[in-house]
């Protein structure tokens, strides 16, 4: 496992990050509490040290295996969490961060986001009170995820914003243009999500003739529209030609591509499967 420094922070960061969000339950097919905490713990002895959760992931259940699944080896690791979009008042920032901290069974959260902006609060206002978390010691990074460049932009103006956490993977590559060539003039990490496109790049869509079930949250998200399942196959295709070149899986020619991205610090990757997690940290 190789490990990157987070923008200006000295925070060491695991170049995969076990993605926490399929583990709260909710949308995603579930295993059991049991498994997960066992997959983590197992990723954790793979040198993955990077752990990415979010009080909406299960309302906090996430956050609780992660604790769980953490406490006794709170200090090798590095983990970050997220205050919902509804919660960004200051007095609702504080309690967010509390109820976290108590979660995650950790007296502080080493980088703490904002996980989509808010149309109604100013974000000076939430910084504001993120700033005085940090200064108190209960964070120890601030990032933001899922905002625009203009929007980080003014983020910078309240706050060192040390990272962003932006979509980005091979069939996503927005911020290629703007948010990228800004957050490596002024050295802010990115911690990408979706590396794998919610499962599109493991080829089990084109390839392994998956379909989506009728109640399946993914199926009406551009990626996973008819039209653009059609298109992304001359893709698929070519990733299975490298992908068979090299003895890998396509998930891992899709993992290895973002990693290769000069301006990513840490691509984000879930599951609830040691086997599948092993296969994502033997590409690092």
């Amino acid at each position: 496992m190789k490990y990157r420094e987070l923008g200006k922070t000295g925070i060491k960061l695991s170049v995969l990050t076990f993605g926490c969000w399929e583990l709260g339950g909710g949308p995603w097919e579930f295993t059991s509490d049991e498994n997960n905490i066992k997959t983590i713990r197992a990723a954790l002895d793979m040198g993955i040290t990077t752990f990415d959760t979010a009080e909406g992931y299960g309302d906090g259940h996430s956050e609780e295996i992660v604790g769980a699944a953490l406490a006794d080896r709170r200090q090798d690791v590095v983990i970050s969490t997220k205050v919902s979009r509804a919660h960004l008042a200051p007095q609702d920032v504080r309690r967010s961060a509390e109820n976290s901290l108590k979660r995650l069974k950790t007296d502080y959260i080493d980088i703490y986001y904002i996980h989509w902006p808010s149309y109604e609060i100013p974000v000076a206002e939430t910084l504001g009170e993120f700033n005085k978390l940090k200064e108190e010691g209960l964070i120890r990074a601030i990032g933001v995820s899922n905002f625009s460049i203009d929007q980080l932009k003014e983020a910078s103006q309240y706050a060192q914003i040390d990272v962003i956490q932006p979509e980005y993977s091979l069939l996503h590559r927005d911020i290629e243009k703007e948010i990228v060539p800004y957050c490596k003039e002024n050295r802010i990490g990115i911690m990408s999500y979706s590396s794998i496109a919610k499962g599109i790049l493991t080829g089990a869509f084109h390839i392994g003739g998956k379909t989506l079930a009728e109640d399946d949250f993914r199926r009406t998200r551009r990626l996973f529209l008819p039209e653009h399942l059609q298109m992304e196959e001359e893709l698929i295709v070519v990733l299975k030609k490298i992908a068979d070149s090299q003895d890998r899986s396509l998930s891992q020619i899709a993992i290895a591509w973002s990693l290769h991205q000069e301006a990513v610090t840490s691509a984000i990757v879930g599951s609830q499967s040691v086997r599948h997690m092993q296969e994502n940290a033997d590409v690092c």
